[in-house]
């Protein structure tokens, strides 16, 4: 097999894997009742006791980072747990499978961002890809219609936020790799600073999602739901995402972005066959034109600079 089938294969399983994310989490919600927020939280905190391990048995040197470097992790743990919080209300408020398309909309929060913090340039490309990924977020998250926010205003609101959060956040992933920091050490601590910003935000009684008490912080699941968390910290953001950075060794960036854009696709089918979940004909245009968006920004390459 070539350098380039290999990374194909890796790339496009990892996404695979990925793509069960939303899946996972909306099945411990309908069947467990577990709070959106404490669901992120124990995610962080197990996909950090994962990564903890296996760095302490494989590459123990990636556990050590600067005093310096301190000030930055917290600050990507924080970007963190507002997006892992944020998009899995949404996957409680829209579904699975239009949660999903959603967070696709960050192409163009990324391009306002990257002109506002990286002063990136601002060509063709990135503005239709704008125009588009707001376009299609609204059509995907039925914004346009009054009665939308009426009967689901959290779930519009967090559909619209959750995009604009995963642009932060891959924008941090961006200047973690200019700064050469190893992705694992990176993953490592962002989700441990994260948990910790989770925990905080899953004991404020007024925030959505919230739990009651101290004691409710363990959650009340079978053998088999357990299992699940398990597997949701272990398969789609460990394995998924170590796959998928593995298939950057053999593809160039830009290929290995636009695989990424076979989740949605991947999420809406595995809902319609195990939660039911149907999207309708605006949700499916809208989430088309969210991903057309994301092809055509890949034309543009961006310049960055350091915002820590």
């Amino acid at each position: 097999m070539s350098r380039l089938a290999k990374g194909y294969v890796i790339g496009i399983v990892g996404v695979a894997i990925w793509s069960t994310t939303g899946i996972l989490i909306s099945f411990l919600i309908v069947q467990y009742r577990m709070p959106a927020l404490l669901l992120a939280f124990w995610r962080n905190l197990l996909v950090s006791a994962e990564l903890l391990l296996a760095l302490s048995l494989t590459r123990r040197e990636l556990l050590r980072i600067q005093v310096s470097q301190i000030r930055f992790y917290v600050f990507y743990g924080l970007i963190l747990a507002l997006f892992n919080s944020i998009w899995t209300l949404s996957v409680q408020g829209n579904g699975a499978a239009v949660a999903t398309v959603l967070g696709y909309s960050s192409a163009g929060f990324t391009a306002l961002l990257g002109l506002w913090l990286f002063r990136e340039t601002l060509g063709a490309p990135k503005v239709i890809a704008i125009f588009l990924s707001l376009g299609g977020c609204v059509m995907a998250s039925n914004a346009y219609s009054a009665s939308m926010w009426n009967l689901n205003s959290l779930g519009v609101s967090t559909g619209l936020l959750s995009g604009l959060l995963f642009a932060g956040y891959t924008l941090i992933g961006k200047e973690a790799a200019g700064r050469r920091l190893n992705s694992w050490t990176s993953m490592l601590y962002s989700f441990a600073f994260g948990s910790g910003f989770l925990l905080v935000f899953s004991l404020i009684p007024s925030v959505p999602g919230a739990v009651s008490s101290i004691r409710a912080l363990v959650p009340d699941l079978t053998v088999n739901g357990w299992l699940v968390l398990v597997v949701l910290s272990f398969g789609p953001t460990v394995l998924g995402y170590g796959l998928y950075n593995t298939s950057l060794d053999y593809l160039p960036a830009s290929i290995a972005n636009l695989l990424a854009t076979l989740e949605p696709a991947m999420t809406a089918l595995l809902a319609y066959i195990f939660l039911k979940e149907r999207m309708t004909a605006i949700e499916i245009a809208g989430s088309l034109v969210i991903l057309s968006g994301v092809f055509i920004v890949q034309f543009e390459k961006p310049k960055q600079a350091a915002i820590l």
